[in-house]
């Protein structure tokens, strides 16, 4: 089949590679009808992710058509239509059972070198190194599923697949980064970053009540997707974003800030983010943090700094005095996608929220190489590539 593989840093190529096959009885193979680039997707292909290996298939958004089902798995047949989490979860470990599926203690091989890093291992996820599993992604003609009986969701007749293809990871990522700020209604909150996940947790923001969102970033075409969803957008290239925001809520700060951004903001956005990205050069660093600096500093007092960035290993010269001389609560996570799909599946049922929206690229997996170029140097008003195999 058709797939596409990482072979070093900004080095991604479509080729041939041998199909999946059932590996365990509770296996599913699917024919993906569609997949996506995700921003944390590009962390691999700038070479952050510690662990990937030359001839690995990337890609954790996928959805697809059943081909193939493992002798126990009773819960799917061949012809479902499905969405795909992209955390892998046993469902039945102790972290399963109490809804934290992206915690799942069986569904990680490679738990000894997570907890080197880590002090102890999250779940398996698709595509995203032997850090975390060695599982092959999904940007590819097909895909094995491990725990299927679990993980997928059967989709709805009437549906399309861009309808629902983004509750596979960025829907739900969004949705639990604006969930994480206990919105009871008539709040302020602060989102930094604009691509896919920070576009779904500034409209999820909205649905669940909040008055006003601020959106923070610097591209044109990003920051007009957030007006549209009723945002008040801050460019932080031309304005100081403590400031604004300070003068937006007469001092007080926001009453909770979304971290969207993760380990690499831009590297020109302050003095301390240049400071981060030499430390990262020079292997002094592992996390360039200058974001969830100035979301903690944004916040007000006993307010909520909500992390869903992508973070993956040390950071420093973080104002923890204060977070703690403020009381500010600190809430994040690897969403437990599982523990979402049912009910953002009904919202997008009534109509809600059509996810299809920011979506700006369509492609096959032959142009994924060239577009996931693209998409890392914000070319072409690039925020979320959708491809869908020619299988």
């Amino acid at each position: 089949m058709k797939a596409l593989v990482w072979h070093g840093k900004s080095d991604i190529r479509c080729e041939a590679v041998p199909d999946p096959k059932i590996e365990h009885p509770r296996d599913a193979i699917i024919k993906v009808t569609a997949c996506a680039i995700c921003g944390s997707d590009l962390h691999i292909f700038d070479g952050v992710i510690p662990q990937m290996k030359s001839g690995d298939v990337v890609g954790h958004e996928t959805m697809g058509e059943v081909v193939e089902v493992g002798a126990k798995n009773k819960a799917l047949k061949v012809g479902d239509r499905v969405v795909v989490p992209f955390t892998i979860s046993c469902g039945e470990c102790f972290f399963c059972t109490r809804g934290f599926f992206s915690g799942c203690e069986r569904s990680n091989p490679d738990h000894d070198k997570a907890k080197l890093l880590w002090g102890n291992s999250p779940a398996g996820l698709f595509g995203y190194s032997h850090l975390l599993g060695g599982y092959a992604g999904g940007q590819a003609e097909y895909l094995r599923v491990p725990y299927a009986d679990v993980g997928p969701i059967k989709v709805p007749d009437g549906l399309s697949d861009e309808q629902v293809l983004f509750l596979s990871d960025i829907f739900p990522t969004g949705y639990m980064g604006a969930e994480f700020c206990d919105i009871k209604g008539g709040e302020t909150i602060a989102v930094w970053g604009c691509g896919p996940v920070g576009q779904f947790s500034i409209r999820s923001a909205f649905l669940l009540g909040a008055e006003r969102v601020i959106a923070i970033d610097t591209v044109p075409e990003r920051l007009a997707l957030a007006r549209q969803a009723g945002a008040k957008t801050l460019d932080f290239k031309k304005e100081d974003i403590y400031d604004r925001i300070m003068e937006l809520t007469k001092g007080r700060g926001a009453d909770a800030c979304i971290d969207a951004v993760g380990t690499e903001p831009d590297t020109t956005a302050s003095f301390d983010s240049v400071v981060d990205r030499v430390k990262v050069a020079t292997f002094m660093g592992t996390d360039r943090p200058h974001v969830l600096r100035q979301a903690i500093h944004c916040c007000r007092n006993f307010g909520t700094v909500s992390i869903i960035g992508v973070y993956g290993g040390f950071v420093d010269k973080i104002p923890m005095g204060s977070a703690i001389n403020r009381g500010l609560t600190f809430r994040m996570a690897q969403t437990p996608v599982q523990r979402y799909l049912p009910m953002l599946l009904e919202r997008i049922q009534r109509n809600e929220i059509d996810p299809s929206f920011v979506i700006t690229h369509r492609a096959t997996l032959e142009d994924g190489p060239e577009l996931y170029k693209t998409f890392r140097d914000k070319k072409d008003g690039c925020i979320k590539v959708v491809m869908k195999p020619a299988a």
